[in-house]
């Protein structure tokens, strides 16, 4: 059933009967539906331990994504989690979060700004921060020349969105208007600060194949966790809560 929350300026999805067991956050240009499968599973996996039942739960489209308008402003993922804070805290009891990519960044920040209110947290694809420092890709040598060139005037701002069309990522691309200057901000965050923070239990459920937030960032991340374990998803890949909702079910089955 759809619903709108906080006036109308985040909707969602909720399944089952109160109180929901789970809030469930999407990734980058995706949008609550991707968690049908996890959250209602038609075809249960032998062995679900929801046995096909629905689960109680809220899944919501992120501002800027599926029905909810986009923010106000360039929001970070912390903004994120202080604009759907106030859904928590309606709730009549704590819930366990559950987070694919950019979303799950915004229940990094949740938990750590209402633990009272968070019993545990399931984590796929998260572009994570990990001890060891992670190499990071630089633009195409031609678009930062093109960008150089706009900085000093010398070219007009056309030529510059050109470029950034060519040679951007195809979030980029696609990306428009505000939601464009939430990524540029997002992508440079860290999260290290929030570890310690993170005091109930964290489940990390990774595709073996994940591209877009590679298996290595989750196994060198899982030890900054106070509690958290790590479980590997043979041949999938960055969109698990397509590719294997049952994965994810079983990782909610421990707050069951």
């Amino acid at each position: 059933m759809l619903r709108a929350f906080l006036d109308g300026r985040v909707y969602g999805n909720q399944r089952g009967e109160d109180p929901p067991l789970v809030v469930a956050l999407h990734g980058w240009q995706r949008r609550n539906s991707d968690f049908d499968a996890v959250l209602s599973s038609k075809n249960p996996a032998v062995g679900d331990p929801f046995h096909g039942e629905v689960i109680a739960s809220l899944s919501l489209d992120l501002p800027g994504f599926g029905d909810s308008p986009p923010p106000v402003a360039a929001w970070g993922s912390a903004e994120y989690a202080r604009e759907l804070l106030t859904i928590l805290e309606e709730l009549p009891a704590a819930v366990v979060l559950l987070g694919h990519s950019f979303g799950g960044r915004v229940a990094l920040h949740l938990a750590a700004m209402a633990p009272e209110r968070v019993r545990g947290l399931v984590l796929t694809g998260v572009p994570l921060d990990a001890s060891a420092p992670q190499p990071r890709r630089r633009p195409d040598p031609r678009y930062r020349a093109i960008r150089r060139a706009a900085s000093l005037g010398l070219v007009p701002e056309s030529w510059l969105e050109r470029a950034r069309q060519r040679y951007g990522s195809r979030d980029y691309r696609e990306a428009t208007g505000v939601m464009r200057q939430v990524l540029v901000a997002t992508v440079q965050e860290s999260y290290q600060a929030l570890y310690p923070q993170i005091l109930m239990p964290v489940e990390l459920v990774w595709g073996e194949n994940d591209t877009v937030a590679p298996l290595s960032i989750a196994r060198a991340v899982v030890g900054d966790f106070r509690d958290a374990r790590l479980t590997v998803v043979p041949g999938s890949g960055h969109l698990l809560p397509t590719e294997s909702p049952d994965s994810l079910r079983h990782a909610l089955a421990k707050w069951r």
